[in-house]
């Protein structure tokens, strides 16, 4: 998921961002309300973890003016006030959940992954496509257009190409491609990954004259799309 973590704490929000990315999700950590309610609004997010007491603006501010235009998108509340009547205003303003500091890092991956399933079901049926950039993907009938142009794809390149676009700016690495794309544990002897890479950007980039796939030396590939 892609989260908007609200923790003016240093310390904290280092810890949280960095647990919640080996989690698996991309995280934008900002330390001051405004700052994040603008981001919130400009931004589309999977979920917010906003703390309740921050410069600027307060995270229950920031949370009652998304709820004030109509902005669904859940929100996990974190703070160090420990009043029943300081949680059920949280509530009330719109928050989904409410977490009480000090907390385990694992209850916050819980309640972050229990969000996550909540708002998946509310969305109803899954996606038949993707857009990253000026690429295209119709899931539904594999089909690939950049720029309004088809690009014709082999099952397993348009399989790959989906899994970078799932994955937009984050790495991934050749162990991750093989059991993400290819079902199959981390061969040292196997060239599949690179061999198929290429021939992708043979597709997606070469007719297009830029880069989207980007290797990063020791570390795998960063799909990164032209704006």
């Amino acid at each position: 998921m892609k989260i908007l973590l609200l923790e003016d704490d240093p310390e904290i929000g280092e810890w949280v961002r960095d647990g919640l990315s080996r989690a698996g999700h991309v995280v934008d950590w900002l330390e001051n309300g405004r700052d994040a309610l603008v981001r919130a609004t400009t931004q589309s997010y999977d979920l917010l973890v906003l703390d309740r007491m921050t410069p600027g603006l307060d995270g229950l501010s920031v949370l009652r003016a998304l709820r004030a235009a109509k902005n669904g998108v859940p929100v996990l509340l974190l703070t160090a006030l420990g009043d029943v009547d300081d949680r059920v205003e949280g509530l009330h303003a719109g928050a989904d959940d409410y977490l009480r500091k000090p907390f385990a890092f694992s209850e916050l991956d819980a309640r972050v992954a229990a969000l996550g399933r909540r708002h998946a079901e509310v969305a109803g049926a899954p996606k038949t496509s993707l857009t990253a950039g000026d690429i295209q993907l119709d899931l539904l009938r594999q089909r690939c257009q950049r720029q309004g142009r088809p690009v014709n794809l082999n099952p397993k390149e348009f399989r790959l190409l989906e899994t970078f676009v799932r994955s937009n700016g984050r790495v991934l690495t050749r162990t991750m491609l093989l059991e993400k794309v290819w079902d199959m544990n981390f061969d040292p002897t196997s060239s599949v990954v690179e061999t198929h890479v290429s021939r992708l950007r043979a597709k997606i980039e070469k007719p297009f004259g830029d880069t989207v796939i980007r290797t990063r030396r020791g570390a795998g590939y960063v799909f990164e799309p032209t704006s």
